[in-house]
């Protein structure tokens, strides 16, 4: 059996190197990442986590979190991240589902999981600043295997309830090998970390691309002016659409002085990419020219880590996803699984190393997410040219919305609205938009004379969803297209 290639690669890199950079702007080396994550993992066990167990942690960016999660693999565990934005029953849904047997938090956070117990334990939560400051173990620790689970990632799916994506240690470091070749990771290359941490372009492409090339990692959250003042310091910026929308948004507004300051400070950087949502070329050719950097775009999601992207070397083309990362097989099929003849559109199906293991507790969802030939249904819809470069249409399922760089269930956000008592029926859709990608909108017909307006639906979601999964439009009409079967017909509602 070959032991987690991740931990095995950390203790490759120099001690005294720095590994991450917090917002407050304190140092942390490799080495004492090592040494912090391996105390903690004497509070594990003494409170029996151990192989292949769920533990669930919610901690802000910063040494601590990467700390909480090594610790995790050290005992043995399958981290399931939480995120500071999710409401309380967007948290308890997760925790119910993994089951954890301890849940981890910081000083600052633990209020949000009070009265949240384990299931399985019955335990309050762990103090993440105790557990890192504890004792070494006793014994030996022994690296989990390769093949084991080490990540737990929640997404939405089509039945509107966020589902645990099973990541094993090989899938893992297979996604940021291949980043790494395709990419150009280096040792003094240093990542400007803008992104959440409980998704995969945060945390696996980001944070654990940079940690595998022993890089430096500095923890900034999103504040359009102090950004580009810190790319001045930065060798990749990794962001979704959105966040490079804000920062051009913010640099047409500044004067004249601060924009030619901003423009040099990203210059600088070796690489600039782009994923988790749709690039429009027009706001890649607004970015190249005020930087002088063409953004890379790839293509990836939770299940199948990255499938595709633009060269680091070579022509980076607008609108485009680019072709097949390393150890990577794309098809792009119609709906019998057979190849389309190039130009033609039709579904994106991987095969990959860096598969997943399993949706938790889902056994048919698994098997359902693979076709006869073994090959994953992405829901995506795509194109390939006659030079083999991939361009995606959308997701083959209208209820997955892309916005803000996050994949949104319509499903989830329509439950939460139906129980408004002015709302009789719902549909929300993803609209085209130039900032987020795609814009939350509601179609909304009304429970009596006085239809709600989208600040009183946007207040009595609050409390229920994420901030980034609030509808942004609201249209009130008289009735929902259906077909003679009674089914919603929301591709008419994106309709001109």
């Amino acid at each position: 059996m070959s032991v987690s290639p991740l931990l095995l690669r950390l203790a490759e890199h120099p001690p005294d190197a720095v590994a991450v950079i917090d917002a407050d702007g304190a140092r942390t080396s490799y080495g004492a990442l090592a040494r912090r994550s391996t105390a903690a993992v004497s509070g594990l066990q003494s409170q029996d986590v151990g192989s292949g167990q769920a533990v669930v942690f919610l901690v802000e960016p910063g040494a601590l979190y990467v700390e909480t999660l090594l610790a995790i693999w050290r005992a043995g565990g399958i981290a399931v991240p939480l995120s500071p934005l999710h409401t309380a029953p967007e948290l308890e849904h997760v925790v119910r589902d993994a089951q954890p047997m301890v849940l981890i938090a910081s000083e600052k956070l633990t209020p949000r999981l009070a009265g949240m117990v384990s299931p399985l334990s019955g335990k309050e939560p762990l103090r993440a600043e105790r557990l890192v400051e504890g004792p070494p173990p006793a014994a030996p620790l022994t690296s989990p295997d390769a093949s084991a689970d080490a990540l737990m990632l929640y997404t939405s799916g089509t039945t509107g309830r966020p589902k645990g994506v099973r990541l094993s240690h090989a899938a893992l470091a297979a996604t940021v090998t291949s980043l790494e070749e395709a990419w150009r990771w280096r040792r003094d290359d240093r990542l400007l970390h803008v992104l959440p941490l409980h998704h995969t372009h945060g945390l696996v492409v980001a944070l654990l691309g940079a940690l595998w090339a022993g890089a430096e990692t500095r923890f900034m959250p999103f504040e359009a002016d102090r950004v580009w003042e810190a790319l001045s310091s930065a060798s990749v910026f990794m962001a979704v659409p959105t966040i490079y929308t804000k920062l051009m948004q913010a640099f047409d507004g500044a004067p004249a002085e601060a924009r030619a300051t901003w423009a040099a400070a990203a210059r600088g950087l070796r690489l600039a990419t782009s994923g988790s949502a749709s690039l429009p070329a027009a706001l890649l050719e607004s970015f190249r020219s005020a930087t002088g950097q063409t953004i890379l775009e790839r293509y990836g999601m939770t299940e199948i880590g990255m499938a595709l992207s633009n060269p680091y070397d070579g022509p980076r083309v607008p609108g485009a996803v680019g072709r097949e990362l390393p150890g990577v097989t794309v098809d792009i099929v119609d709906d019998g699984g057979r190849a389309v003849p190039a130009g033609e559109p039709g579904e994106l199906r991987v095969r990959t190393p860096q598969m997943f293991s399993a949706y938790h507790g889902d056994a048919a969802a698994t098997a359902a997410g693979f076709d006869a030939d073994g090959r994953f249904r992405t829901g995506d819809t795509g194109t390939r040219d006659a030079d083999g470069v991939v361009r995606l249409l959308g997701r083959t399922s209208i209820d997955i919305i892309k916005s803000g760089g996050y994949k949104l269930s319509a499903l989830e956000i329509e439950a939460v609205l139906l129980e408004h008592p002015a709302v009789a029926e719902v549909a929300v859709v993803g609209v085209p938009d130039a900032t987020w990608g795609e814009r939350v909108t509601a179609w909304v017909v009304a429970r009596g004379p006085t239809p709600p307006t989208l600040a009183e639906l946007q207040a009595f979601a609050r409390e229920r969803l994420a901030p980034y999964k609030l509808p942004r439009a609201l249209e009130v009409v008289a009735s929902l297209p259906r077909n003679a079967m009674g089914k919603l017909q929301k591709q008419r509602l994106r309709s001109p």
